[in-house]
Formats: C-alpha cells, sequence, structure tokens
C-alpha cells in the first residue's frame, strides 16, 4: 500500500488541483456542489479531496490520484468494503439480465423473506432507494393505522427524513409550511418522562414515536420496552429507524441486539453495500393497509418506479449471504476495537482526554473536536481533517468496514497521533495559526456562511510547513 503522507506536507493547493477545477463546475451546475449535504465542500478543509475517483476494500483514489484509507464509507453504506467482490458480480450478472421489468421480479420475494427473517416482528417488507422515502412511508402508514395526524421524533437524534415532517424540526425549513410544524413534535432519548409528557398534552393525537435504537449512547436497561409499551397503551404505534444500525449491530439490528419489537422499521445504507436500496418492514396488520387484503382505505405505499431494481436486490442478497457466512460484524467491531485502543493512546498520552473524545459503537465511531475551553468547534474538527487528510486519511467519522485490515488500522492510528501532535500545538497557540482556509460548518444551518467553502483565499496561514498559495 502507498498511503503518500509526505505528498501532503507541502499543503498545496496544486495538491488538489484537479478538485480545485472540478469543484467550481460543479458549484455551477448542483446546488451546494453536491448531491448529498454531508459530502459538500462547507464540510471539509480547503486542503481536502473534493472528487473521488475509484475505491477499492476501504481505500479511495481523487481525481488527482490521492491515496487515502476512508473511513466515511459512504456515509455509513459501505460496510463489506468498495467493489466487495461478490456483491459486485451479483450485481453485474443481474445488470446483465435486465433490471427493471413490467412486472415483479422473483428476487423481490426472495429478498423480502430473507430480510424479514433478520428483523425481529417485522413479517412484510417493501423495497425503495433511499432512507427519507423509507422512514416517511412508516410515518404516513403509522398515521393511517391509528387515525391520528401527529407524529414525535427523537430530538436528540438530528435525521430521520429530507421530507416535511422532519425537516420542519431543523434551523434548515426553509420551504415547509408551517403548519407541518405543528404536527411533529419531540421527546428525549432514554428519557421516559419525556415520552410521558408527550402524550399527557396531546391526548388521542399522537399516531407514532420514531427514533434510533441506539445511536452515540446505549438505551438505558429497559428504556426501550418500556417506550414500546408506552405507546402502545396510549394506541401510538413504535417505528425504529435501522438506516444506520442494521448491518452494522450484533444480529443486524439495533432491534435484535436489545430485544425489542417494533411495530414498524426502516433499513438501508449497509443493505446494499453502497448500491441503492432501502426497505420498510413491519407487522402484518399495519403493512398490509398498503396492500389488497383488507376492507380498509387504501393507503398509498411505496410504489416507486426503481424501488426494486433487480441488480440492487441481488446486491443486498449478496450482502445477506455474506453476513451469514463470514464474521463481518465481529470484524467491524473488533478493527473498531483496535482503533479506539491506539487512539485513546494517543490522546492520554498527549493530554488531550478532555479535547478529543470517541463516541458510539466501536463498529460506528464518530468523535468530538473541543477547544481549549473543551467547548465542541468546527475550527479544531476543521483542523483535525486537515491533518489527517495531509496524512493519508479520509475519516469525517470512524466508521470500520470488512476491508479494514490490521495494518490500515495501524496506519490510521499512526497518522491520528502525528494530527493530534497538531492539535496539541493549537490548543496552546491557536488553530488559526494552523489550519489552511476557514473552518467546516453544520449541515443544519439556517443560512449560508459568508465564507464560501471551497474559495481559497488569497493568503493562508499554516504549520511551520506550511505556505501561502
Amino acid at each position: 500500500m502507498n498511503i503518500r503522507s509526505s505528498f501532503f506536507s507541502g499543503t498545496n493547493l496544486d495538491n488538489f488541483a484537479t478538485s480545485g477545477a472540478l469543484r467550481f463546475r460543479a458549484r455551477a451546475a448542483i446546488p451546494g456542489g453536491a448531491h448529498t449535504y454531508a459530502k459538500g465542500d462547507d464540510q471539509y478543509p480547503l486542503l481536502a479531496p473534493g472528487f473521488i475517483a475509484r475505491g477499492l476494500g476501504c481505500h479511495v483514489w481523487d481525481v488527482d490520484g490521492n491515496e487515502f484509507i476512508e473511513y466515511g464509507m459512504g456515509l455509513r453504506a459501505v460496510s463489506l468494503g468498495h467493489g466487495f467482490p461478490a456483491v459486485v458480480k451479483a450485481a453485474v450478472g443481474q445488470m446483465s439480465q435486465g433490471t427493471n421489468f413490467t412486472r415483479p421480479s422473483a428476487l423481490e420475494v426472495e429478498c423480502a423473506e430473507r430480510l424479514i427473517e433478520l428483523v425481529p416482528a417485522a413479517e412484510m417488507a417493501k423495497f425503495t432507494k433511499d432512507g427519507s422515502t423509507a422512514t416517511t412511508a412508516a410515518i404516513r402508514l403509522a398515521r393511517a393505522y391509528t387515525g391520528r395526524d401527529m407524529i414525535a421524533l427523537c430530538s436528540d437524534q438530528p435525521f430521520f427524513s429530507y421530507d416535511d415532517w422532519a425537516i420542519c424540526t431543523t434551523p434548515m425549513n426553509a420551504g415547509v409550511p408551517r403548519a407541518m410544524a405543528e404536527l411533529t413534535q419531540g421527546f428525549r432519548y432514554n428519557d421516559l418522562s419525556s415520552a410521558e409528557a408527550l402524550f399527557a398534552r396531546y391526548p388521542g393525537r399522537v399516531a407514532a414515536l420514531i427514533l434510533e435504537a441506539e445511536k452515540e449512547v446505549p438505551p438505558t436497561p429497559g428504556y426501550l420496552a418500556t417506550l414500546r409499551k408506552l405507546c402502545h397503551r396510549n394506541g401510538a404505534l413504535l417505528i425504529i429507524d435501522e438506516m444506520i444500525t442494521g448491518f452494522r449491530w450484533p444480529g443486524c439490528s439495533a432491534q435484535s441486539h436489545h430485544g425489542i419489537e417494533a411495530d414498524l422499521s426502516t433499513f438501508g445504507k449497509a443493505m446494499g453495500n453502497g448500491i441503492a436500496i432501502s426497505a420498510l418492514l413491519g407487522r402484518r396488520e399495519i403493512m398490509e393497509l398498503g396492500g389488497l387484503n383488507h376492507d380498509r382505505d387504501r393507503v398509498f405505499l411505496l410504489s416507486t418506479t426503481h424501488g426494486a431494481e433487480t441488480h440492487a436486490l441481488a446486491a443486498a442478497l449478496a450482502v445477506m449471504n455474506t453476513y451469514r457466512d463470514e464474521p463481518v460484524i465481529e470484524t467491524l467491531h473488533r478493527q473498531g476495537s483496535r482503533l479506539k485502543a491506539g487512539i485513546e493512546n494517543s490522546t492520554q498520552r498527549r493530554g488531550l482526554t478532555r479535547y478529543f473524545k470517541l463516541a458510539g459503537r466501536t463498529s460506528n465511531m464518530v468523535y468530538a473536536c473541543c477547544d481549549r475551553d473543551g467547548v465542541p468547534s468546527q475550527t479544531f474538527r476543521t483542523l483535525f481533517l486537515q491533518e489527517t487528510i495531509r496524512r493519508g486519511l479520509l475519516a469525517p467519522s470512524l466508521v470500520t468496514s470488512y476491508s479494514h485490515t490490521n495494518d490500515d488500522i495501524d496506519r490510521t492510528i499512526e497518522a491520528i497521533d502525528g494530527a493530534l501532535a497538531v492539535y496539541q500545538k493549537a490548543l496552546e497557540d491557536g488553530p488559526e495559526a494552523h489550519l489552511i482556509g476557514r473552518p467546516v460548518a453544520p449541515v443544519f444551518r439556517r443560512r449560508a456562511t459568508s465564507t464560501s467553502a471551497g474559495t481559497p483565499r488569497t493568503k493562508v496561514r499554516g504549520s511551520s510547513d506550511a505556505k501561502a498559495s
């Protein structure tokens, strides 16, 4: 492997010249320059790869030919690794036979049955392409089943859908009718009293509560089971969003791991190892409202042209076969634990435990960057990203894949230790002395920042080996 860490030591924009030229074209043709906000220029430092050309395993190469060990893994959608042979073979093989027909494919039945086997209490499944569509379908189904209009989402978990019912709760709610916000309420994770207060405040109106079973913090003992009972006692459904936890948690789902049965649940991301497929699953009596075997008003439930494309179903079956036959989840956790131990050793040795913090399961870690006062800081996050990129890492999170080898993990620990050395200096003399360009910004903000992400300054300051570009 050739991680050219010395290539980045000059902190020169010429290292990303092709990305730089493509960035201006992208922003002229695409709002924000990317089709996913989390992939936008405002989420990365100035000195960063702007566009990825290819990937193999856990390695990616940008359009300038720079190589990186990746840890974002396609926003957690790639759990096996880029170009994983079994998945590629299944998808390409199906593509050669056609991907979309006038009638259903037999793969739809096979894939639904296999997925149902993995999810507690699930009796029916329906496929689509992205998580937002699946969660919105769950909300519509819950409203139809209960005859109620109000829903509640977990306020500590900021993203469930790009649709109005969820985005109305964020600062980025332009274009959403105010009336939508009146129908969406919030409750706190691991806090049963907040859910109880919600039902008391809106008796007979709440159709469902939606949450991730686990994010950075695990559920307290009994929380999920009691929340389910609370929902049912008040005539509401419990929806669990497993877009991230699915195929990363033991048993392939947080529901299996924590012993909870949701009324409805949604899966996606890792289910296709990066190929677009997601699913809504649930109890038959609820899901059937979108079908034919009932005498109630019908629910228009996930009727999409591309929802069951055969190459995506073939990919999902290949993923499930791999999880069945190989120690995928065990490897994700083992390699994540190796990574966590190495990083924590570095933060302790450098006295940075108050400033750089890891959170989440070892298969799905995130990190927090804090300033000298211990307050989360976008500027220090940008500096950390800059310094890890300089050392051959692309790590907006620390999400491991089945393809991360011991050598990859050890090189990552070494690179992060080097980045933390710069972080340590920045705590003493200020991050401005080391950061090239503007800081990153939160995705969910009301207005675009005045400093245009990705636009070079005429003069920059950097660490001792940095030069104005």
